[in-house]
């Protein structure tokens, strides 16, 4: 029983953008590190951190599944396993059971269904930025605003159609706007109204439970999920930690391993 006590169970993200890190056990704690140029890079700065939290990954009392985009670099890790997997793991932590997990990352979108603890069906969007937190970032450095700055002008504004499915093409029409003088509120609304509307797309390719949450970078944004809410017809819950939720998952991944 005493090492059950003390053991340690992390759970590491690493995705293109950030990466996600959660401890589970004798060192609670959870933490995020821009991915920056080199996921070698980061994953050594999260094997620093780790020891200082005390789960040193070297020792016994530790047990590690890395996951996302860069999962290949964790190379402590004692178990690498699919994005999918990890987030409906965390997805349905975070639901308290059964749900569909929309996933809005910064270089992909994923829609995951969650059925008597299982994944049933997925769906993925990686071919494109245009539906993705790479799309707004980039957006909102276009407008001089953080991502955060952009939902805040985005529910002051009026929308103004954004029709290019192409991130680049989408951009000319960003500028095409500045250019004319169009109002920043209203650039900005029609910005995550183009966003939502991608991502609600591709979660109806799927009938939906009742039960949906929103993770990855945007769930915390009220804004947003209502949004989305309306865009699918259906109600989004949005998730404090939901960025967390791949990282969450690995984490209990982790325990549930090592118990079989």
């Amino acid at each position: 029983m005493a090492e059950e006590r003390n053991m340690n169970y992390v759970g590491i993200d690493i995705g293109s953008t950030a990466s996600k890190v959660v401890v589970r056990g004798d060192a609670n704690a959870h933490f995020v590190l821009p991915t920056g140029w080199s996921s070698k890079e980061t994953t050594k700065k999260i094997r620093e951190q780790l020891k200082q939290l005390g789960a040193d990954v070297e020792q016994d009392d530790t047990r590690v599944v890395a996951t996302g985009y860069g999962r290949v670099a964790v190379d402590f890790a004692d178990y690498v396993i699919t994005e999918i997997t990890c987030h409906a793991r965390g997805g349905r932590e975070l639901a308290k059971g059964d749900c569909a997990v929309i996933d809005v990352g910064g270089q992909d979108t994923k829609v995951i269904l969650v059925e008597r603890g299982m994944v049933v069906d997925f769906l993925m969007n990686d071919k494109c930025s245009a539906g993705t937190g790479k799309f707004l970032e980039i957006m909102a450095n276009r407008l001089g605003v953080t991502i955060d700055e952009l939902f805040e002008m985005a529910a002051a504004g009026t929308v103004l159609p954004i029709s290019s499915l192409c991130t680049v093409f989408a951009e000319s029409e960003v500028i095409n706007y500045i250019g004319e003088g169009q109002k920043r509120e209203n650039i900005a609304a029609g910005v995550v109204d183009s966003v939502a509307a991608k991502v609600a797309q591709l979660a109806q390719r799927k009938e939906l439970p009742d039960h949906i949450i929103l993770t990855g970078g945007l769930s915390h944004s009220e804004y947003f999920t209502q949004i989305l809410s309306k865009k699918i017809g259906k109600h989004v819950e949005m998730t404090e930690n939901g960025r967390y939720a791949g990282a969450l998952g690995a984490s209990f991944l982790a325990e549930e391993k090592k118990k079989r």
